[in-house]
This record gives C-alpha cells, sequence and structure tokens, in this order.
C-alpha cells in the first residue's frame, strides 16, 4: 500500500508518498499529479495508492519547518527506491550537512567511483526524495549551481536559506 498526498508549502505545492518503511517519494514543487503518478506507478505497479495526510503529517510537519530555516536535519525514516549505484549517491547526498555544499566529484569519491561524476549527477537527477535526500547541496566543481530538477531559482534560495539558517 502506497500512501500519499498534496500539500502546500512556501515554496508551492508538492506531492509525497510513502511505504510502511518510510517516505518514497517527495515531489519538487508544482510537478503535475501526472508526473507524481507516472513515477508512483513505474516504482509500484500492482500496488493499492490511498490518499492518507495522516500517514505522510510528520514528514509534512518537517519540511515545513525546514522551509522555515527551524529544521536542520530530517527525522523521518526513508525509502528508497533505485539502482544500488543510485542508492548509494543518495545516502552519500544525504550525508551532506546542513549548509554546506559538496561537488559531484565530491560525491564520487565516497561512493567509490572517482570518474563517475556524470553518472552522480544522473542519479542526483533521479531522486525521488528531494529536500529529504538534499540534492540542491551538490554543485560543479567550481562551486557554480548546476541543474536541478525544480530550477536553478529555487536551488540558490535553498542554499540561500540554509546559510542564513544555519546554526
Amino acid at each position: 500500500m502506497i500512501y500519499y498526498t498534496r500539500f502546500c508549502t512556501l515554496i508551492g505545492s508538492m506531492w509525497i508518498a510513502s511505504t510502511e518503511r518510510g517516505i518514497c517519494h517527495l515531489s519538487l514543487p508544482d510537478v503535475p499529479a501526472e508526473a507524481f503518478f507516472t513515477w508512483l506507478n513505474k516504482t509500484f505497479s500492482g500496488d493499492s495508492f490511498v490518499e492518507s495526510v495522516q500517514t505522510n503529517e510528520h514528514a509534512i510537519a518537517e519540511l515545513h519547518a525546514y522551509l522555515a530555516g527551524q529544521l536542520f536535519s530530517f527525522s523521518v525514516p526513508l525509502d528508497m527506491y533505485g539502482t544500488e549505484f543510485q542508492r548509494a549517491v543518495w545516502r552519500a547526498v544525504a550525508r551532506i550537512p546542513y549548509g554546506e555544499t559538496r561537488a559531484y566529484a565530491d560525491i564520487a569519491r565516497e561512493v567509490g567511483r572517482p570518474n563517475a561524476c556524470r553518472a552522480v549527477g544522473a542519479a542526483n537527477g533521479a531522486n525521488p526524495l528531494p529536500l529529504l535526500v538534499p540534492c540542491h547541496r551538490v554543485l560543479g566543481k567550481d562551486g557554480s549551481l548546476t541543474g536541478y530538477g525544480g530550477g536553478l531559482s529555487l536551488k540558490a534560495w535553498l542554499l540561500n536559506m540554509e546559510q542564513e539558517h544555519c546554526p
């Protein structure tokens, strides 16, 4: 069973989905329902989908607190779906502390594939848990903002928000 809901934040409306193990998918702001459900259907074909604010309310509360600069790390359990390499990249990205950044090359070295910077970028692009797995904290080797599913302006906003509230 997959539990999902749509909720509004100060950066736009988002979709969230969870399994019994944890949050499995979070859309970036204003992603159409069709794209959200396409990912769910591809990942969980044959499963039932149930709309449930209550099942996801703790994660939603943490996301609101994060976006307000009041939460610096998430405690909600995650249920990551991807290849073994993607999950390794996402675990490394999840370890980047609030208010800090890393380069794609840093993540590639951390996962034991120092020449796989582009593959790290592709894994970041496929991240089903943005914000919770903070792929916005990964930059080009020269510190430049590079692609982000929510757009570079959102990536810049998230990084600036973290800098302003960094403990």
